[in-house]
Parts: structure tokens; sequence; C-alpha cells
């Protein structure tokens, strides 16, 4: 949002004059200072307002302070007419080498390039190191940019061919950015400068329909104006002629660009050792085999480049002795003093608070206006840091702050994401031949693949299920929901016993499917009791809202997510109720859960009640006593941590102070559940990841539970079909949605290399930052951690295991958790709760012994803050097929979501073991985790619902022509699963109809065999739904039988039939047999739904 009154405040000053007839032509320099904050960003925003012909490049240091201009001059440079902000971002690459893994990076790149060819920006914020890199992309752009529109004449297999020499990857189905597919008439493209990628549909070789589509549901969404296709960086292929040509940025540079050069950038030593480094990260590539270009290829050499930087006019801020010096100061620090901001304000200098959001303005507005109105003006925007402009006798004064410094909080820089991916749900869910599967009649067999078998007179598709001794089951594919794929809670390991095969026509599957069924039905009749023993169960409501509780929540840094939203009313709303509160919030790491436990917290003590937070680990109960202290600074709250490292006259402090209720706050360990520990005022407990406690600590947990509110918070997800069957017996809220400014993580797939892990090392620490080194095996951790300090001297290693004393394991946390460690290797100890924001890169040593889950979660450990994380999981030369296949899974799924919704499919095992309990396991491991989730669903549905509505019996149809979805339409066996999945799952007509819908949308026109089989689909409902038991049609002649306790009204059959030119003969009255003939009018197929359809309207 710009923040013009700032604007027009410096175009005021005569200093502005000055420096605007000074501009620096080519080749010259000219310096100003006595810039604070933001004014820098400011000024820079007004010459560009006022020269609107050159080019301005803004050259920082490091990326953090690229990104820090260009969140300020967001702000502040106006777009002309609503078009793209005229300010944009050239980042480096993430690495020394040409192709640019990082999606988000990759394309920002090659859209500012495009931009710049075009004439579209005003102003670009770049690096010192940007500047030396050399690419394809300034050459590539002017051959290989390419636009296609409705209407155009294209040959499909030119454009495949076009695409795959600009770097696109052809898939099957497009999931990610720079990838294309092509199915039959159907073009899918993503690529770099499309909001949404783009579907084309080809008649011959005519565009005749272009419509954005979601990645994730791949159904169009909307037509498309054009598709952009633009290069990608480090892929565009070469041909003997164009030896793919390199140059800088420098290429699209106009001679008149003017170049800003801010406070504390050094371009020249900035460049020579990005020189230097990059030989070294060339040399350690070719030494693991890479096929390199030289140096001179990727980089310009610093002498020519400063050179050719002397030669563009050049702006300096703030250097010593400066052409010209600036009005501007440093402005009143307040350090969270509010007496004394109103004090500040009062002194009549026009005022203007600028505040990160709504919420926060509100927050500040009643905490200004509580006594007397105040005169500041509240915007909503974000900037570095506040300045005020010095008053003069042409100009009056003028003071900026912005919220963060008030209150004394780092300003997070956010950047939303430009690039989705999707992972759709057939391919998490997909059948492959071997796999284990449940059959509803039969029990476990081995899924053999599809394979087409003529019945009767049609030719279907069928899933072939092998059981014990060898006998082969056929399972129409339209029938396919009577089979769940196998998995047990301990599939998450990898190494687990198959399960037992039944026999066909067996008795023992029969058997073990009845105990679950009873087994299922005691355990939710318990649950049910205990929920209406709860129900029962009453305490005084908490307080609604206090401006106080406003305060707080207007005061989290980040904004909130929906989900963090509807968890902060659901948690809210269950406090101010009668009945005690029992929620289970799941949510990944970091997704906000600890912010939702605060508020809550925050709202029992208002309410005059004590609050106990209990954590498995005493490194999470620091941890969160760290963000209870920051968050709860500003009110008069006491918080304190008891926990076994302290020692016994601090817990009896501690403990004392609970029962005289002068500790508001308790946050610990199992410590707290010990018999001396007393709540005289306990309102609520927060218990994270429940699991981790004994039996013992449970049971005095559930003593504790009756009549007090209760949220329990875990980042163990659980599967959502478990969710909606208990959501009757449990409160629970599923954060699913991750902070906006968190970054997806790099994860590379990487035999062990010293000169990998030096250099991954040393990239981390060059940055600030930190690094886990995660070694599973406590015999050889110390040897491991020697190496590694060898390896990377200048670095600080600490180690970390289960195996050590307590104190010790805490203090090597704690130093690490403070920066004083710089590379931390340890077990696996760190894979839940540790939260180091500074560490951003981890090694997983023999990555392939881990479960997707344990991969999964230690990742989350990485990628905490806007800082782009790594991640590198190391393996032996050859990998078993299984674990290769996990480990390019979390390889491909960088992005936060699309992990998650993998990881989820195991990870969801172990959540529902843990919200099950032990007792259940057994039962689970007999049926297989989908078929007893679905046992469970029909239960509950009886149960608390008493859902004993009639299930619709679908008609059997049988037809004299091919019914399937042919191989050449949809190749995929995984999307051709799905779809037949989820038509098995549709009752309604209209649902069927959307499902062909989608088909041809996603897939082109039907051939006639998928027409027909989606024909009858709709004819299986349809007449299921008028108590037709058999539908047979052969050529123009059809029979159907209606069910023996079916009463069809023969007038309103005979006038339906009619319409559509059919003779409907009566073959026998019961149960109604009618023969139908066609004697015109609509084909058979069609004929039958439009007079089906008829009658049952």
């Amino acid at each position: 949002m710009p923040l013009p009154t700032l604007i027009e405040a410096v175009e005021a000053l005569p200093e502005l004059e000055s420096v605007l007839g000074r501009l620096p032509a080519k080749g010259q320099r000219l310096s100003v200072s006595g810039l604070h904050g933001s004014s820098d960003a400011l000024l820079i925003a007004a010459i560009a307002k006022r020269i609107t012909t050159r080019l301005i490049l803004v050259v920082s240091d490091d990326v953090a302070g690229a990104e820090r201009w260009l969140a300020d001059l967001s702000q502040l440079v106006e777009s002309e007419s609503g078009e793209a902000l005229p300010v944009a971002f050239y980042p480096p690459r993430e690495s020394f080498g040409e192709a640019e893994p990082h999606a988000e990076i990759a394309g920002e790149r090659v859209e500012t390039l495009e931009r710049m060819s075009r004439g579209a920006v005003r102003v670009v914020v770049t690096t010192s190191r940007a500047l030396l890199e050399r690419t394809q992309l300034p050459g590539a752009l002017e051959t290989s940019r390419l636009e296609i529109r409705k209407g155009d004449v294209r040959r499909p297999e030119s454009l495949a061919g076009h695409l795959e020499s600009v770097g696109f990857e052809r898939v099957p189905m497009v999931e990610d950015v720079a990838q294309f597919s092509m199915r039959g008439g159907i073009f899918d493209i993503y690529g770099f400068g499309m909001a949404e990628p783009v579907r084309l549909e080809f008649f011959g070789d005519d565009v005749v329909e272009l419509r954005h589509f979601d990645l994730v549901t791949q159904r169009s969404t909307r037509d498309a104006d054009v598709a952009l296709i633009l290069p990608v960086d480090g892929a565009v292929a070469t041909t003997d002629d164009t030896e793919g040509e390199r140059s800088s940025i420098r290429a699209l540079l106009p001679p008149d660009t003017l170049v800003v050069v801010p406070q504390g950038t050094s371009v020249a030593p900035e460049v020579a050792r990005t020189w230097s480094e990059a030989q070294h990260h060339i040399d350690l590539a070719r030494r693991r085999g890479e096929d390199t270009p030289d140096r001179d290829e990727l980089y310009e050499p610093p002498e020519t480049m400063l050179a050719a930087f002397d030669q563009y006019g050049r702006l300096f801020l703030d250097v010593p002795s400066p052409d010209i010096r600036l009005p501007f100061r440093a402005p009143e620090i307040i350090q969270r003093d509010i007496g004394l901001l109103k004090r500040v304000l009062a002194d009549g200098v026009p005022t203007v608070i600028l505040c990160d959001n709504v919420g926060q303005s509100e927050r500040l507005d009643e905490l200004l206006n509580d006594d007397r109105a105040t005169t500041a003006t509240l915007a909503i925007g974000v900037l570095q840091g506040g300045f005020l402009i010095q008053s003069t006798s042409e100009v009056p004064s003028l003071r900026v702050l912005t919220d963060h410094e008030i209150f004394r909080r780092e300003r997070r820089i956010r950047r939303s994401r430009k690039y989705a991916a999707g992972t759709p749900v057939e391919s998490l869910t997909a059948l492959k031949p071997g796999d284990y599967v449940v059959h509803l009649e039969h029990g476990v067999g081995i899924y053999r693949g599809i394979q087409k078998v003529f019945v009767q007179e049609s030719t279907i598709e069928a899933a072939v299920i092998e059981y014990e001794g060898g006998d082969k089951l056929n399972v129409p594919l339209y029938r396919i929901d009577q089979i769940e794929r196998y998995r047990a809670s301990d599939d998450i390991t990898g190494d687990s016993a198959p399960p037992r095969l039944h026999t066909l026509g067996g008795k023992r599957w029969k058997a073990q499917r009845d105990k679950t069924r009873a087994a299922i039905q005691e355990m939710t009749v318990e649950l049910l009791d205990l929920y209406a023993r709860r129900k029962v169960a009453t305490r005084p409501p908490h307080f609604p809202d206090t401006v106080w509780q406003r305060q707080l929540e207007s005061s989290f840094l980040f904004e909130d997510t929906p989900d963090q939203r509807t968890a902060t009313s659901d948690v809210k709303g269950d406090m101010e109720r009668a009945r005690p509160m029992d929620r289970l919030l799941v949510g990944d790491v970091g997704y906000g859960k600890t912010e939702i436990a605060v508020r809550a917290a925050f709202k029992a003590v208002q309410s005059e009640r004590q609050v106990v937070v209990l954590v498995p680990t005493t490194i999470l109960a620091e941890q969160h006593a760290r963000t209870f202290e920051e968050r709860l600074a500003d009110f008069p709250i006491t918080v304190k941590t008891l926990s076994r490292f302290q020692s016994a006259k601090e817990q009896a402090t501690v403990i004392e102070g609970l029962k005289q209720k002068k500790v508001d706050i308790v946050i610990g360990t199992h410590r707290l559940l010990s018999p001396d520990v007393e709540f005289p005022g306990l309102g609520l407990i927060v218990v994270d990841e429940e699991h981790r406690f004994g039996v013992k600590h449970k049971e005095r947990l559930k003593r504790l539970k009756l009549e007090t509110d209760v949220l329990t918070l875990t980042a163990t997800p659980i599967p959502r079909t478990l969710h909606l069957s208990l959501a009757g017996l449990r409160d629970m809220t599923l954060m699913q949605t991750a902070p906006r400014d968190r970054s997806p993580v790099l994860t590379y797939v990487e035999p062990w290399d010293d000169g990998l892990i030096e250099e991954g090392v040393s990239r981390e620490l060059d940055r600030g930052g930190q690094v886990f080194f995660v070694h599973n095996r406590i015999e050889t951790i110390q040897g491991i951690a020697d190496h590694i300090s060898r390896i990377v001297p200048r670095a600080k290693v600490g180690v970390g295991h289960g195996q050590m004393k307590e104190r010790e394991l805490e203090e090597v946390m704690r130093r690490f958790v403070s920066g004083e460690i710089d590379v931390l290797v340890s077990t696996m100890i760190v894979e839940s709760g540790l939260d180091v924001p500074n560490a951003n890169t981890m090694f997983v040593n023999r990555a392939d012994t881990f479960g997707l889950a344990q991969l999964y979660q230690l990742r989350g450990r990485v990628g905490r803050s806007h800082r782009r994380a790594s991640c590198y999981l190391l393996v032996p030369d050859s990998v078993e097929e299984d674990a290769n296949r996990r480990l390019k899974i979390l390889e491909h799924h960088t992005e936060l979501g699309a992990g998650y919704q993998i990881a989820l499919k195991d990870l969801e095992l172990r959540g529902a073991g843990n919200l099950l309990g032990p007792e259940q396991s057994g039962f689970v491991h007999a049926v297989g985790f989908d078929m007893y989730l679905r046992m469970l669903d029909e239960t509950v549905k009886r149960l608390v619902r008493g859902d004993v509505a009639p299930k619709l019996l679908p008609a059997d149809v049988v037809l004299d022509a091919p019914s399937y979805v042919p191989d050449d339409y949809i190749p995929s066996p995984e999307m051709k699963l799905d779809i037949y999945r989820r038509l098995t799952h549709m009752t309604e007509p209209a649902d069927i109809e959307g499902l062909r819908d989608e088909v041809r949308d996603r897939f082109g026109p039907l051939p006639e065999p998928a027409r027909v089989f989606f024909a009858s689909a709709l004819l299986r409902v349809l007449a299921g739904s008028l108590d037709i038991e058999t539908v047979l049609v052969r050529r123009n002649e059809a029979r159907i039988t209606f069910r023996e306790h079916a009463v069809p009204r023969m007038k309103g059959i005979s006038a339906a039939f009619h319409e559509v030119q059919f003779q409907a003969e009566v073959r026998r009255t019961q149960p109604l047999s009618l023969k139908l003939t066609r004697l015109g009018g609509a084909e058979m197929l069609d004929g039958l739904l439009r007079a089906l359809t008829t009658i049952r309207s």
C-alpha cells in the first residue's frame, strides 16, 4: 500500500530539488547524508516519482538488505494505473552453479529480466553478487519468450519441443512450476510469469480454449487471456550454433541507469569475495563429478564489472563528507513506554505511526486514546525504521514512527510465495501392483493391477487381487469401493512384517472383521459415555474478552492464518461456556499452536485462575517459557518454570508461589504432576504432546482434568476421516495452513562428501546461521563431530544425545539455542519441539534408515524463518528401492503443504494410534488402517446420529458395448483408479455428471468407451434410486426389471418412454419387468437416461 503523504513531505524539501538538480549523469557520482531509518527508501521513491525516464538500480551487499529495500520501496513507489508494482527484485542464485533449484528465486530472476526487457519496471533492487553473475536469460528472453492466446495457430508437437528446449519438464500431470503435460488435445503449462497454471485446448493446430486451472484439483477455474512462456534459468538447451550466450544483468541496463549504493554497501570487496568463492565451489562440484562450466562463463571478472559499474551515474547514500546533507534525524526511542509515547506526541509535531495490520492499529488506538484524544495519524503500512524531518522555514516537521520499534519487536519481512505446488490426492493414495489391499468381503490380498475382462457382452476393467494359494479375484472397477489399501501403524518404519493373506471363501476374515466391529462398538460407547459425563460437569465460565485480551492478540507479530483465527474462536468459545473445555489442537510444527495456548492462558489468568503448561521435555519447557514471557511481557502476569533441572530451593519457591496463588502460569515437565505440587485455583491445563507422557502421569492428569479446562496440542497429524468420525465425540481443531513467511526447504539427496558438507556448513555460517547434523548412532557420534570440526575448523561444534546426563544435554541445547554453538551434532532428539529459527541448514546422515514421517519432522526443524533453508539427506551409493522412494518424495516436495500431505499418510497412522489408544492397535493391524476407519465411521454414524436411513442400492447394468476408460485417454493407472474410486462413492446423478465434466476438462473429449462408461454409471444410480434391480441393453432393445418390493407407477413410466420414442412392453408384472424397443429418436443409452430422469423427477 503506497504511503503518498510521506512522499509529498519529502517533495516539499528544498534539499530534494538540490539532489534532483545534481543527479549524476553517466560516469558521475553524487553523495548524500543525513538519512535515518527508512528515509533512504523514501528519498529514492521521491526521485523515482519525479524522474520517470531513468531506471534506478539499488545495489545491496546481501539478500537480507535487498529484501529490506524491496519491502520499503514496495510500500512507497506507486504503480501507474493499477499495473504491476514498478519495483522488482533480481536476487542472486542460491548456489554457485548455473541451475537454480529454488523455484521462487528462478522465477523472480526471469520475471524481473523480462519486465526490464519491456521497460515495465522503474526500480530494480539487487545484490553485488547478482551483478557479477552471467546467465543465458537475457539472450534466451529475446528468442524464446512466447505469448499464446485463444485463436492462435500452433502445432502442439512444436510447442512441446519449444518448452523442452527452454527448460520445461514434460510430466504426466503438472504439479509444479516449469512443467508441462500433453494429453490428447489438452496441453497444461505452468511457467514463470504465470499467476496460475494454464490449460490450452487444441482442435487440430488451433488453440480453441485457454483456461487457468487449480494444481490440487486439476480442474479449470476461469478463462485466461494469455499464456506467457519464459525460459528456465540454467536449463535452456544449447545448439551447435548458439553456445548459450551468457551475459550479466548489465545487458538489460540502459546507459543512463542511476545506480544507488546504500550505506554500508561495499561493492568491490563483495564481488572479489564472490569471485574467489565461486572458484572454490566449482572445484568442489567437479570433485563430486558434476559437469560445471568455467568460472569465467558463470561470472564476470570483478575488474570488468567494476569498470562498467563506474560508467553509470552513481548515488552514494550516507557517506562521510557528502555533497548534500538531508534534514532527517533519528526519532525518539520509545521502548514500549506508552506514557513516554504520549508525552512525545504532545509536542505538536505532526506524527504518522505505521502499523503492521488493522489489529495493531486498533490496539495502539485504544492505548493512545484511553484518557485523551491523540493527534497522531495511524496508518497501515510497514517500513524498516522511523525518522524525523527537521523543521525549516519552508517545511513543517514530520515524525514517522513504526509500531515494531515502539514495541521493540523485530520487523519480519513477509514475502508471499509466487508459485504454488500441488499434490493431487490420487498421487498420494495411489495403489501400485504388489500393494496389500483389504476387500470388505474377502479380506487381505495382493493387488496385481488392472486388466480388461469380458463380462456378459461388454468389456470392462477390473482390479485383480491375489489371495492365499494363488486364487485370484476380479473386482470390477465400478465396485472399487469394496477395496481399501492395507496400512498398519507399524508401516511407518518400512521394515514391518507383511500381513498374512486370507483365503478366498475362508472363515478367518469374517471372524476378524466381526471382532473388530465389536471392539469399535465398545470403544465408541465408552467415548460417548465420557463425552456425556463431561457435558454434565460444570464450572464458572471464563470472563468474556477484555481490552487486554484484544491488545495481546493484536500484538502478535504475524498475521493470523485462517486456521489460527478458527482455533482462537473455538478455544475462547469453549472457555466462555459453563462446561469444561477438552479440545485437541492438531497442527504441524510452527503452525502457531503455542500462540493459541498463550491466548487461552491469558484469558484464564484474567478470569483469576491458574494455568499449567505440561510439556514432555525440559528443552521444550524452556522454549515455551521464553515464548510466554515474551508475549506477556507488557502485562502484570507471573510466569514460572518447574523442572528437574532446577535446584531443590528453586523448585520449592515455585511450588510455594503456586500454593499462595502468586504464580499465574507455570510451565514444566511431568515434575508438575508430582503429589507435592498443588494448584488452589487451577483453571486451565495445556498439554503438549500428551502421548509422550507415561501411563502413571496420564492417570494423574485424568484426575486433574475432570473439572478443569484442557487444551491438548499435538504436531502429529490425525487422518481427516478419523477427525470427521470423532467430531461428535471429541472437540478437535485442525490447523493445516502454513504461516505466510515460511519458505520451503530445499532438499537434496546426496552421498557423503566432505566437500559438500564443508560447502553447506560454510554457506550457513557465512550468513550468520547455524546447522543441525543428525547422526542417529550414539557409539560413533563423537567421531562424526570431530570429523566435522576437521572439515570446517572455524565451526564451533557441539554434541547432543539421549544418553548424556540431563544437565549436560540441557547445557548443550541451551548453548545451541543462544548461538554459542554453530553446528549441533545430535541423534533424533531434535525431531520434535526444538525451535531455533537461526538454524537453517540440516544434514541427516544415513537418511535411508529413517521413516518418511521422521524425516519430515526432522526437516521441519529448519526453514522456520523467512530465510531459505537447506536439508541434505546423506545416503550410501546404493539404497534399497523403498527407502529411495521415501527420499525422492521429500526431495521433490520441498513445499511445506505438499510434504505435509505426503508425510501425513505415514504420520496419520501414528496420530491415529495415539488417539485411539494401544488397546485398539491389534484390531487396526488385523483389518488394516483404512478399513478400520471405515468401520469406525459406520459405527459412529449408527450410534451417534442414529444413521439408519437405507443406503442407495445401485442397479446392475449390463451393456453390449465396451464400458471403460481407455489407456490412451488416461494413461496413468493412478489417475484412472482415483476417478473410478470417486465414482463409486457418488449417489447423485449431478455428482457423476460433474465428474464426467471434470474428466472432459482435464483429458479432452471423451472417447466412446469412456462415454458409455459414464452413461452406465449414471444409469446404475438413476435406476437404483427408482428401485430397478437390473438393466440389460442390447443394440436397440433393453430389459428393465424392478425389485420385489417396488411399486412403480405404470402410467408415468409409459409416458416417459413414449417421449423418447421407446415402446414399453410389460413382460412380467411381479416384480415388474419391461421390454423396451427403440423406435427412433435418441440412441438407446441416452434415451434410457432421459426417460429415467423424467420418472425420477
